[in-house]
């Protein structure tokens, strides 16, 4: 393949895989369908092609230097002559396809990067490339010398469309491209032409003219896309065309295994005018650890979560779209998620692209990381930015996914972030400073916007703020204290301070109140108002000084509670116009009164401020600040002041002078003067009075009454007081003026204009004068027109007093008003005084009064005067009536009476009057003594057998004599009954009682019947006649509620049963029949209805007492065919008949007819199975004949169908105990059962009994007899995966191949009918097989429908070698090959397919875990003694890759031994307390010459790119394997006595640049090291003494083993410090030493040095050692040392250099 050309390759592939001119390949139409297949798998939108596209070209490899972009050109040149109104053309400057490519594409299902998601591939659809076919229907492809193209149409040659390739020669030539990409610009590698459909042209330029600026930002390859028209004229362009950039900021930041970097997006569009815009994304990537139950079979290889979020800076980047996505899988999705930022992850797509498959656990995985990660980042972004100042920090809490998202899913990864947010010290709090302050949500606490107000406007006015947050809660920085983040702060639950924290700082704060101006005073006040009923009312607030007030002169403050609880009286005036006189009238009473007043400067100001009604009314309202105008001021002298004789008169003098200065209006001066106190005529104070009386002389009313009949009942006498004249307050009053101001304003009354006494009048006991009368009636006059109530004392004395002269039949008199009369007509009163011999009528005498009395006759009648005829008729009826009540009302009255209304009826005179006056009265005599007229009976014969039933009032004619029915007329206007024919009713009021009714004979029934019919009210009559057994039957007197009436109709009713008590109609005769009504309202069961009731009452008895023959039941069902068409049984009967039990059944029991069943030969089938309720039609019984009557019996109840009464066989089944005893047939009859009454709507709930009864093992399987829900039907999708065998599925042979058209009757029976429902009773009997096929067809229908094992026996795997093993013993992937024999790896037992099911359903690790490892290393320290290197590195890279703390623990704990490099082929294994790692070479180089055998950890050579040789030796660190340089003792050697020595110059060994260096190191600010500590940590140089060898100064080297064995190993050194002795040992160098010996003194020299000077800090020795070596490789060149010293960032100080000068004080 190698050798040839792309044109041969491409013959190649038509020749071999599709059989073009060649034999026919008999895959071909396995191979067509699979491409039709795939035809269907195409997204549903034409727009998705573009990102298959942008997704390949990411998996593309591009060359090293190369910047990789993507081009699209569309135009509408057809270049392929495919006549296409338009060619898509996309350009890819990737490495190009490769054969392996070509024969990829030309392929279905064999991507090239199917399962390289750790390789960076991020398509995995499977679809790709052959998207395109979406948009056309011939892709060409133009790539490294391969001219292509595909059709979507069948090859003529081979019948296959899609993946067929063709060589393109030309149409079009790579020239034709280059015109189109640019003639002066060299093609890119990769060419895709894409001939548009034509119904595809308008889709794709819409689809490109909104694609996403967005789409580069998480593609870690392609930094460029560009789309493009090709036109010659641009202004004609139909596509919006665009380029897109991305640059990468690679200062990154790492750490929490993250990384943060910057990403700058630029985009520059061209739609008609050229924009070019950017964002930078702050971008945070994490990785997490996939957890077990995240893991998901398409990404089984991956074991990181790789996470990244994008956080606009500014706003996005947008084209054509109202929203962006807030979701990528490298790519865009459709998703909107409301958040502010951006999630990218490998998540698992839809096939439509559009959306993530939220209900997949891989993605459930991801997004439950997201928070963490979010967390991170957010915390990164907003504390890490150095130098930025508070006011910088709040847009960055925009990124807080404040707003919900529309998915359920993406709302549980914002409450993680939430809670976990809230928990991080991230927001600023006050004071904002240099040093921010970040807290808790919960621990900062927000103020309202107008008292931040308040706070700042008094700093301004110097107030200090810097102790706002020590007030008990941190305060929220100003800056970020506004509306504009109220969501955000409420998403964080950053609550307002409580109520408390205002007042503490309010108190707390100095000079808040006394120090501001009014105005910012008066805003304190005013907020303080606005948020006292919802905040501060309940607080400490009133109990601190806040409110101002003068006192005398000054201002102080007094508590709002002093204020509330009266201990201030502290006002405001609410009038401006009012506050100098008030301030006078208080001066006048400052005696007497409490009053503050708040200062003028205050006021002033509250009258100017905008909000002053709001701020009045909160002081008024609520700290209770009194508002005074003069009226409310003189009430307060009212209630408080007024207790001396001067002050009442002072308050009249303000009283007269407010209202004459216009201060107080009329109707407020009435009101005080109303309640004011007053100074009587004896000098008293009187605080309450009625009302006020002008003095006795000259007054009316001393000529009518001998007294003041006014001083009881509390009217003041005014005295001479008021008469003066006098001043107050600086104004002068007049003398009487007050007087007349008391007259006009206090009500000093007079006769007729004070109002009458509560006091009877002495004078009108007597007569009166006819002046005095008439004074009499003008007072009344008076007190009528006021609308004054007259006092009932006062009236009754007028009305009963015999003061009035009347004239009776000519004769004057003296009468009360109340007897007397005034009547305008005499002609009707001389009638009324002649027909009425016993009464006469007193007249008012006009003579003696005059005509002008008549003028009073409103007044005469409020005092009792009467003036009408009808008043004349109840007077005369009055006066008979009181002779009545007196009992002298003899009988020759009553004539009298009678014939005075005979009187009045013969002069035409209406009797109506006088009648209602005497009809009430009890004056009659009666049978029953004294009675009204109304009622009594005037009697005759007709009234006898009325008198044997009712007691009636009859008139005693024995005592009025017989010419008493000579008024008859008389009588019945009275109220008199003098006819039976209308007086029914007075039958029934009169009713004896039923007991003492002696008789009942027909005449008295039917007599009490016609008063029922006729009356309208017969309730009386009803209730007696109930109770009473009056009514004869067959079997005596009954009460009418026993008793029934016969019906010609329905008679036969009342034949089933003997003694029923029907009324005797021979006795009654048919008379009785026409009191049908009357008698149903006395109870007797006139109607079919109650008659039915009543019978139901004797069926029921007899049922009860299992008393109902054969007979009996014949002739009910005889006398049921007569009825039942006719009549409607009353719900009474029918429910008798249906419930009562009374039809006996072959059972011997009787039962109710719903309960029974007519038997027929349908049922012989199931009854050996039942025990069905069959009526009992036996000879012995009812015999056949009671199948005459089915039709009635099936109206009544009884089961007659099949169809109908199968429910019974659900309560009536009754199974054998022996299961082989139920033939085929009795099992299909009862299904047959179950079907029907399923069609009916049966269900059978499980705790039913029929359930209960049928959950015996009676079905008949492949595995014996089993219960419903442990037996299965075999059906075609169990065929799938299956054989009958394979489970307990029922014997289809046994019941015939029938049984298969019950699936649903048996499934209602609890057998499992579903394939997806039977794998727990077909994994139960995985122990009863033994054939490798039979599991393997278990197991895969097990994966199918996604079984997971439920008991420990059901979690055993079974293995083909004959075992079942533990889900714990296996593994799925041994990728490295060492678990062979600890663990059962699955992949070399089953196929790829079942492998996840073992992983989802059993638990099965994918890989083993770190314990696994950690048990592997342990058998191999317990049984070999060497590892290969293969198995080495297999085993530490995989530890290295899950190292952390835990992975740290259990192997510190578990391992004993670690590998030693041995240097042949084999890895020994050693006590790690043997084994050393090698940080010190040196050394290691010793030991390695010393000793045979090796003490040093084994690391491979060269390092691994999964195990780096720094990380395993850190690990070996962390296990507890020591270095060898902490693990060594070291021994200096001294010299020998003999070896010669001589003293060197320590100048020349110790120069002055040296201490220079050394004081430079040590001044570093690391070092925290004062220049006296730097003088004395040198000072051993100073006094050290060198001396020169020219032998070797040796250094002897022991490691103690475990054994007990120590290793020794002598090594040499130039320079060697003596510390008891102060020496330094210096070895001469030789002139052949060459640069090694150069570099060895040097580090021998520096190590030297440095342990001298740090010998009490031994933790920088080594940094030291470092910094001197290099110094000593320049021979301390002062200027050398001065750059040294600069390039690290060191300097010395004076004092440093003045101890140089002391060393080296030359110089």
């Amino acid at each position: 393949m190698a050798t040839m050309t792309p044109m041969e390759h491409i013959e190649e592939i038509r020749k071999t895989k599709f059989s073009i001119g060649g034999d026919l390949n008999p895959l071909t139409e396995d191979l067509h369908q699979a491409v039709k297949n795939l035809s269907g798998e195409l997204y549903a939108k034409d727009v998705h092609f573009f990102m298959e596209l942008v997704q390949n070209a990411e998996d593309n490899e591009y060359s090293e230097g190369v910047d990789p972009s993507l081009e699209f050109v569309i135009t509408s040149r057809d270049i392929t002559a495919t006549g296409a109104p338009a060619t898509l053309l996309i350009f890819n400057n990737e490495k190009g396809f490769s054969p392996k490519n070509i024969d990829s594409i030309c392929s279905v299902g064999r991507s090239t990067k199917k399962g390289n998601r750790k390789r960076g591939y991020i398509g995995e659809k499977g679809i790709g490339f052959k998207s395109v076919f979406l948009i056309t229907a011939q892709p060409y492809i133009f790539s490294n010398g391969y001219q292509i193209r595909f059709s979507e149409e069948p090859c003529a040659h081979c019948n296959v469309g899609y993946i067929v390739p063709e060589w393109v020669g030309q149409n079009p030539t790579l020239s034709d491209i280059k015109q189109i990409y640019g003639s002066t610009t060299a093609l890119p590698t990769t060419t895709l032409i894409l001939p548009l459909k034509p119904d595809k042209v308008e889709p794709v330029k819409k689809q490109l003219s909104i694609i996403h600026p967005e789409v580069l930002l998480f593609l870690s390859k392609i930094k460029r896309l560009s789309i493009r028209e090709d036109k010659d004229d641009p202004r004609k362009n139909t596509v919006s065309e665009i380029e897109i950039e991305s640059l990468t900021d690679f200062v990154t930041r790492k750490n929490i295994d993250a990384q943060s970097y910057t990403l700058h997006l630029s985009a520059e569009e061209n739609c008609g005018n050229e924009s070019e815009r950017e964002c930078s994304y702050y971008m945070w990537k994490q990785k997490f650890p996939v957890r077990q139950e995240f893991r998901v079979e398409r990404r089984m290889e991956v074991d990181e979560f790789a996470i990244t979020l994008a956080f606009p800076n500014g706003e996005r980047l947008r084209r054509a779209m109202n929203s962006s996505p807030g979701v990528y899988a490298f790519l865009p999705t459709e998703m909107v998620t409301n958040f502010p930022f951006i999630i990218q992850a490998d998540f698992l797509l839809a096939s439509s692209r559009e959306t993530i498959l939220l209900d997949n656990k891989w993605n459930q995985g991801i997004l439950d990381c997201v928070p963490t990660a979010f967390v991170n980042a957010f915390i990164s972004l907003v504390k890490t930015v150095e130098g930025a100042p508070a006011s910088s920090l709040p847009p960055m809490f925009r990124f807080l996914p404040v707003q919900s998202s529309s998915y359920k899913e993406l709302n549980a990864v914002r409450d993680s972030i939430k809670a976990k947010i809230v928990d991080e010290n991230i927001i600023p709090v006050e004071p904002e400073i240099e040093q921010r302050f970040f807290h808790k949500p919960s621990e900062v606490g927000r103020l309202m916007p107008a008292f931040w107000s308040i706070l700042r406007k008094a700093s301004k006015q110097g107030v200090s703020l810097i102790n706002l947050s020590s007030h008990g809660r941190f305060i929220l920085s100003y800056s970020f204290d506004s509306k504009e983040f109220d969501p955000i702060l409420s998403f964080l639950g950053v609550e307002p301070v409580n109520d408390d924290w205002y007042v503490k700082c309010i108190q707390g704060t100095s000079n808040l109140v006394v120090g501001v101006s009014e105005n910012i005073y008066l805003n304190l006040l005013q907020f303080i108002a606005d948020n006292w009923g919802s905040k501060f009312g309940r607080t400490n607030i009133k109990n601190i000084p806040l409110i101002k007030y003068e006192d005398y002169g000054n201002t102080s403050l007094c508590s709002i509670s002093s204020i509330q609880n009266g201990e201030r009286r502290v006002c405001l005036s609410s009038q401006s116009s009012h506050v100098s006189w008030l301030i006078d009238c208080n001066r006048e009473f400052i005696s007497a009164t409490s009053l503050l007043f708040m200062p003028k400067a205050t006021q002033e100001a509250i009258w100017s401020c905008s909000r002053k009604d709001t701020l009045k009314k909160w002081l008024t309202d609520q700290v209770m600040v009194g508002s005074l105008d003069v009226f409310k001021y003189a009430v307060d002298l009212l209630k408080n002041s007024l207790n001396a004789q001067k002050l009442v008169v002072a308050y009249v003098h303000f009283l007269y002078q407010s209202f004459y200065n216009d201060f107080i209006s009329r109707k407020e001066v009435d009101c005080l003067c109303g309640s004011m106190p007053l100074v009587d005529s004896y000098g008293n104070i009187i605080k309450s009075r009625t009302g006020v009386v002008v003095p006795a002389t000259g007054s009316k009313w001393a000529g009518l009454t001998d007294s003041n009949l006014w001083r009881t009942e509390g009217y003041v006498e005014l005295g001479e007081h008021y008469m003066n004249s006098g001043n107050f307050a600086g104004k002068f009053t007049p003398q009487k003026k007050l007087l007349e101001f008391l007259v006009d304003h206090a009500a000093a009354l007079d006769v007729p204009h004070i109002s009458a006494p509560n006091n009877g009048i002495s004078s009108v006991s007597a007569p009166l004068t006819k002046q005095n009368a008439i004074l009499l009636l003008d007072w009344i006059r008076q007190l009528k027109y006021t609308g004054v109530s007259i006092p009932q004392k006062f009236l009754t004395c007028i009305k009963e007093g015999s003061w009035l002269k009347v004239t009776l039949n000519g004769y004057a008199g003296y009468r009360p008003p109340s007897q007397s009369f005034l009547l305008s007509s005499s002609s009707w009163v001389n009638t009324l005084q002649n027909g009425s011999v016993c009464v006469d009528i007193p007249l008012i005498d006009t003579c003696f009064y005059g005509e002008g009395i008549s003028s009073y006759k409103e007044e005469l009648k409020i005092i009792g005067v009467m003036f009408e005829y009808s008043e004349a008729c109840e007077f005369i009826g009055k006066h008979f009536m009181s002779l009545a009540a007196s009992s002298t009302l003899t009988r020759g009255n009553v004539h009298s009476i009678l014939c005075f209304i005979k009187f009045l009826r013969d002069k035409y005179l209406s009797p109506d009057d006088f009648i209602c006056s005497i009809i009430k009265g009890n004056w009659l005599k009666t049978s029953l003594g004294y009675r009204s007229p109304v009622g009594s009976v005037l009697s005759d014969k007709e009234w006898n057998v009325a008198s044997e039933i009712s007691s009636i009032p009859f008139i005693d004619q024995d005592f009025y004599g017989d010419e008493i029915r000579n008024f008859r007329t008389e009588l019945k206007l009275l109220g008199v009954v003098v006819s039976l024919s209308s007086s029914y009713q007075l039958i029934i009021d009169n009713l004896k009682s039923p007991s003492c009714i002696t008789s009942w004979t027909p005449e008295v029934v039917f007599l009490m019947l016609e008063c029922m019919h006729l009356s309208k009210s017969s309730v009386k009559l009803v209730n007696a006649l109930k109770g009473a057994k009056c009514l004869k039957t067959r079997f005596g007197y009954r009460s009418p509620g026993q008793c029934l009436l016969f019906h010609n109709e329905w008679g036969c009713m009342l034949q089933v049963f003997s003694g029923l008590p029907v009324i005797d109609i021979k006795f009654y005769g048919s008379r009785i029949l026409s009191y049908r009504n009357e008698l149903r309202k006395i109870g007797v069961a006139v109607d079919f209805e109650k008659a039915a009731i009543v019978f139901s009452r004797y069926f029921r008895e007899y049922a009860s007492s299992d008393s109902i023959t054969k007979e009996n039941v014949a002739s009910f069902l005889l006398c049921y065919r007569t009825l039942k068409g006719p009549y409607n049984f009353p719900a009474d009967l029918s429910s008798c008949i249906s419930e009562v039990k009374w039809l006996r059944t072959r059972l011997g029991d009787y039962r109710c007819p719903t309960k029974c069943i007519l038997f027929s030969p349908e049922w012989e089938s199931i009854s050996p199975i039942t025990l069905l309720p069959f009526i009992d039609d036996s000879d012995s019984y009812y015999g056949k004949s009671i199948h005459e009557y089915k039709t009635e019996l099936k109206n009544l109840g009884v089961v007659v169908e099949y169809k109908e009464g199968v429910n019974f066989v659900a309560s009536c089944l009754h199974l054998p105990k022996d299961p082989s005893r139920i033939s085929p047939v009795n099992a299909l009859a009862l299904l047959d059962c179950i079907r029907v009454l399923q069609e009916k709507g049966y269900t059978f709930p499980d705790d039913s009994q029929f359930m209960k009864r049928v959950s015996q093992a009676w079905i008949k399987t492949h595995a014996g007899y089993r219960s419903p829900k442990e037996s299965l039907l075999f059906d075609s999708k169990f065929g799938l995966y299956l054989k009958r065998t394979d489970g307990p599925f029922i014997d289809e042979e046994f019941y015939g191949s029938k049984i298969a058209s019950y699936k649903k009757e048996l499934s209602a029976l609890g057998v499992i009918v579903e394939a997806e429902n039977g794998c727990t009773l077909v994994a139960g009997r995985l122990d009863f097989h033994d054939e490798t096929e039979a599991f393997v067809r278990i197991y895969s229908y097990l994966s199918q429908f996604k079984w997971e094992p439920d008991t420990d026996a059901a979690r055993r795997i079974w293995i083909p070698k004959g075992e079942r093993v533990h889900p714990d013993e296996c593994v799925i992937y041994d990728k490295d090959g060492l678990f062979g024999l600890q663990m059962t790896v699955l992949e070399k037992h089953y196929e790829h397919n079942l492998l996840f099911f073992f992983s989802r359903a059993f638990g099965v690790k994918s890989h083993p875990s770190v314990d696994d490892y950690l048990k592997l290393w342990k058998v191999w320290e317990s049984s070999r003694s060497s590892l290969s290197h293969d198995e080495c590195c297999k085993f530490w890279s995989s530890i290295s890759k899950h190292w952390n703390s835990k992975t740290e623990k259990a192997l510190a704990d578990t391992m004993v031994k670690v590998p030693v490099n041995s240097g042949t082929e084999g890895i020994l294994l050693c006590d790690k307390s043997d084994v050393f790692i090698a940080d010190d070479l040196q050394l290691k180089y010793l030991f390695e010459q010393s000793c045979p055998e090796s003490i040093f950890v084994w690391y491979p050579q060269p390092s691994l790119p999964s195990m780096p040789r720094t990380k395993l030796l850190e690990i070996y660190r962390k296990i507890g394997v020591h270095t060898i340089s902490e693990s060594v003792q070291k021994e200096e050697s001294s010299l020998a006595d003999d070896v010669e020595v001589e003293c060197f110059p320590r100048e020349k060994l110790i120069k002055k640049a040296l201490f220079r260096l050394i004081l430079g190191f040590l001044a570093a600010p690391a070092m925290e090291m004062e220049a006296e500590k730097r003088c004395e940590a040198v000072q051993g140089l100073v006094n050290v003494t060198v001396v020169e060898t020219t032998e070797p100064i040796t250094v002897s080297y022991n490691l103690p083993l475990s054994s007990g064995k120590v290793l020794n190993v002598t090594g040499s050194r130039k320079i060697r410090f003596d510390r008891a002795n102060s020496k330094i040992f210096h070895q001469k160098l030789g002139k052949c030493g060459g640069q090694k010996s150069i570099i060895e003194s040097a580090t021998s020299f520096s190590q030297a040095i440095s342990e001298i000077v740090l010998w009490k800090s031994t933790d920088e020795i080594d940094s030291l050692s470092e910094l001197i070596k290099v110094g000593a490789l320049l021979h301390f060149n002062e200027e050398a040392v001065d750059f040294l010293m600069k390039s690290k960032n060191l300097q010395i100080f004076m004092e440093d250099e003045e101890f140089l000068k002391s060393v080296y004080p030359s110089g």
